[in-house]
């Protein structure tokens, strides 16, 4: 057993609601958390021990620095040490190299989210690629309008292909805004949750924010702008190669997709599978590779993404049986 000093003179800013923070680290350590005032029982597997230590001494100097310690960033703290224990997780949360109005925005909620910001802080192009609800494209539209809440851009081009690969927008009724909304909602929704759906209206109103289907991308030259390409593994090897070129002047690129749901027909090979292969060690371009550890969804979206990845590399067939 391990006892914790807190310093903190309301220690329940930390327990949250009806200890809600303790009982998870039970559920998800395997361990037992007890409390009388500021002293913290833990009774577990050392490792587990040590983790709780650490992590409840980061939250006891986050809190005495003027932090508040929600669901959120308590279960985030768990996350980035369960990476790595040894990390300075009050460093991870103060990290002075994100600019504060990301921070207003959105914070990172493992390594690989952080490691994400920081790639795109440093470099012009940006890969992210890895399974879906790790925050590729939310953390992509969070980058790109700190930046232009800043003025570093001056406006932000979001685009993804549309109708699987072909982008047959004609088949669709309506006109174009109709027949490309259903394919570019994660984009819409990811802009209204971080800007909120007034500020995007007016945005979009003055062209300041646009959102288009990768067809109409050919032929333009984008300077000052924020690009964002999604769901980039169902682009083609053209189509990547006319993407990446579009970039202009005092811009930058983020590219993201998941390589294990490729939609080409035929049997295409993606542009973005080639781009990586093509493109690694290209000074400036940045690559984060993000796995199912990585999903910040619902607890039960990582587990679902770990089953299917692990039934995809034994290369089972059928409906698997009824195991559970």
């Amino acid at each position: 057993m391990r006892k914790v000093i807190l310093r903190d003179a309301h220690p329940e800013r930390l327990f949250g609601v009806r200890d809600e923070n303790l009982r998870y680290l039970e559920e998800r350590l395997g361990v037992t958390v007890s409390a009388r005032g500021g002293e913290v029982s833990v009774k577990g597997n050392p490792e587990s021990e040590a983790l709780v230590a650490r992590l409840l001494g980061a939250f006891d100097n986050l809190l005495a620095q003027g932090w508040s310690i929600d669901r959120e960033a308590f279960r985030t703290g768990v996350r980035v040490l369960e990476e790595d224990v040894e990390i300075d997780l009050v460093e991870f949360f103060l990290d002075t190299t994100i600019p504060e109005t990301l921070k207003r925005l959105v914070v990172p909620r493992n390594l690989a989210q952080r490691r994400f910001i920081q790639s795109v802080l440093h470099n012009d192009y940006v890969f992210a690629v890895g399974p879906a609800g790790t925050g590729k494209t939310y953390l992509a539209v969070a980058v790109a309008a700190a930046q232009l809440l800043d003025n570093r851009v001056r406006r932000i081009v979001l685009t993804r292909p549309a109708v699987e690969a072909g982008e047959r927008l004609g088949f669709l009724p309506g006109d174009l805004e109709e027949k490309i909304n259903p394919y570019l909602r994660p984009v819409y929704d990811a802009l209204y949750d971080i800007l909120g759906y007034q500020r995007v209206s007016k945005l979009m109103d003055r062209q300041t924010i646009e959102i288009a289907p990768l067809a109409f991308m050919r032929g333009r030259t984008l300077n000052d702008a924020f690009i964002i390409l999604d769901e980039a593994q169902n682009t083609t090897r053209e189509q990547m190669k006319m993407f990446l070129t579009r970039m202009g002047f005092h811009s930058k690129t983020i590219i993201t997709g998941d390589i294990t749901q490729i939609d080409l027909p035929g049997g295409r090979r993606s542009g973005l599978v080639e781009a990586i292969e093509v493109l690694d060690g290209v000074e400036g371009i940045g690559f984060v590779r993000f796995t199912h550890r990585d999903v910040v969804r619902h607890r039960l979206v990582q587990r679902i993404v770990d089953r299917y990845e692990r039934f995809e590399a034994d290369g089972t067939e059928g409906d698997g049986g009824g195991g559970g």
